[in-house]
């Protein structure tokens, strides 16, 4: 049987940051790299980003002896230092189990940025259960990595 299930949320976060560092972050597939990365049990994961608007980004990886993950993103818009939107569909093994459109708005704030983040997803053919819930907790994981790297790496 045939299904979708809707789910959104969005998530805040606020860093000591420039909205120039923070959208690097984002942007930068070596810069990405260094805090864009599965759980330590997966390994690492195979990575490429073409930052462009039409360009993809991809991300395969998943536990040992598990189902592989694969998420593939097209880049719908690029404004720089302010915002990033792009469509991606998911993958265990074989099997396309949602498609999203996320959005990444950096607000400068002070001495500090705030990132807005917000996703809409159509999860399908049963593998809605808790899989907004799942993916809210996974990407605010992936953010709390993105702040503990920038607090790593200074706010320049």
């Amino acid at each position: 049987m045939r299904t979708i299930t809707h789910g959104s949320f969005t998530l805040e976060r606020r860093w000591k940051t420039t909205p120039a560092r923070l959208f690097k972050a984002l942007s930068d597939e070596a810069t990405k790299q260094k805090w864009f990365n599965p759980p330590e049990a997966w390994g690492k994961d195979e990575h490429h980003m073409d930052f462009r608007v039409g360009g993809i980004e991809t991300s395969v990886g998943g536990p040992p002896g598990g189902a592989v993950h694969k998420f593939r993103a097209i880049y719908q818009d690029i404004v720089p230092n302010e915002r990033i939107i792009y469509s991606y569909d998911m993958h265990l093994d074989d099997v396309r189990i949602s498609v999203s459109l996320t959005s990444f708005e950096i607000r400068h704030d002070g001495d500090h940025t705030t990132l807005v983040m917000t996703e809409h997803g159509a999860f399908l053919d049963g593998f809605a259960g808790d899989g907004n819930d799942i993916r809210r907790q996974g990407t605010s994981q992936l953010l709390d990595q993105l702040g503990a790297f920038l607090a790593r790496e200074g706010a320049n």
